[in-house]
């Protein structure tokens, strides 16, 4: 059914005369005729008699009348269900208790009145696409991965740069430390199950594994954060890396320790990205927010800038 008739039809049954609804719609009476005479035709019934003072519904005019109203309100609905700016802004967040995640919550505190439609999606190539179809409106993700620049009309922003913190059980060698340094963590076997090659944390890892010879292991399927903490807290010879800002419970007889790692710390970066002609008036104020209020950001490198490789007197980066 052509909804410009119906609105046509309720415009004039509104006004009592085809002009004024003409007037109305700004459209000409004779495209008021036109429309109405369409539609009692494809009704198969009269809706007006045509009286000196205008025109009148007929009794089926009448009947139709509330239903027509209620097609223009669901047909106002449908659209305004994808009318940007009107729909929730669509964001996603990885993982459920990660630092993600907490920038969201914060955002959500801060402008209750925004609706949000959250989602967790595997990988950045996933992301990137629902990004450039329109399917969300932004991803949180790491985009520093080597050789692989984003697309051309995928903006992203740094929002924040997340310290790593050693998470060891209570029989490891270092579950006494206060905090211990990359160096330090040279042999120990950092167990971090669910590794999947080819994704942007998969790039980050090999990145430390090739700057500080680190000891990896990716080996295992990944049975989630609970399996982990399991593991850990019975396995005096793994630890693994945590997000600092991540967050966990634990029972209290496991006695896992959360270890921060110095000189240098690394850093997991955090970036925004959505598509540079997204519209949404709610992802101008989520990036408004995270740039007055995610803290801990550096332009480029998976570790704090200030620390600077030893060198041998070649030049050569120390090992």
């Amino acid at each position: 059914m052509d909804l410009d008739t119906v609105r046509t039809f309720v415009a004039a049954a509104d006004a009592g005369q085809f002009q004024e609804a003409a007037t109305d719609l700004a459209v000409t009476q004779q495209a008021v005729s036109k429309r109405i005479a369409t539609l009692e035709r494809n009704l198969g019934v009269r809706l007006f008699t045509r009286t000196p003072r205008g025109a009148e519904l007929t009794i089926d005019g009448q009947a139709f009348l509330p239903h027509a109203r209620e097609l223009l309100r669901v047909a106002e609905r449908a659209v305004a269900s994808v009318r940007t700016g009107r729909r929730p802004l669509r964001v996603d967040i990885i993982a459920s208790r990660g630092a993600a995640s907490g920038l969201m919550r914060g955002f959500h505190r801060a402008y209750p009145e925004i609706e949000l439609d959250v989602v967790m999606l595997l990988d950045i190539e996933t992301a990137v696409a629902a990004v450039r179809s329109g399917a969300i409106d932004a991803s949180f993700r790491a985009v520093a991965a080597p050789g692989r620049p984003l697309p051309e009309d995928i903006d992203s922003v740094r929002v924040l740069d997340e310290p790593l913190q050693l998470l060891t059980g209570p029989a490891h060698a270092l579950a006494s430390a206060r905090s211990v340094t990359l160096t330090e963590l040279a042999g120990h076997r950092i167990w971090m199950p669910g590794i999947v090659p080819g994704t942007e944390w998969a790039a980050y890892y090999d990145d430390l594994v090739a700057e500080f010879g680190l000891t990896i292991e990716a080996t295992g399927p990944n049975f989630g954060s609970d399996a982990l903490l399991d593991t850990i807290a019975d396995t005096p010879a793994l630890a693994t890396f945590m997000g600092g800002h991540t967050r966990l419970v634990w029972p209290a007889g496991h006695g896992l320790r959360r270890i921060p790692v110095t000189h240098p710390t690394p850093v997991y970066p955090h970036s925004l990205l959505w598509h540079r002609d997204n519209p949404h008036p709610a992802l101008a104020t989520l990036r408004a927010h995270l740039a007055a209020t995610a803290d801990g950001r550096d332009a480029a490198g998976t570790w704090t800038p200030d620390w600077t490789p030893a060198r041998t007197p070649d030049g050569v980066p120390a090992r």
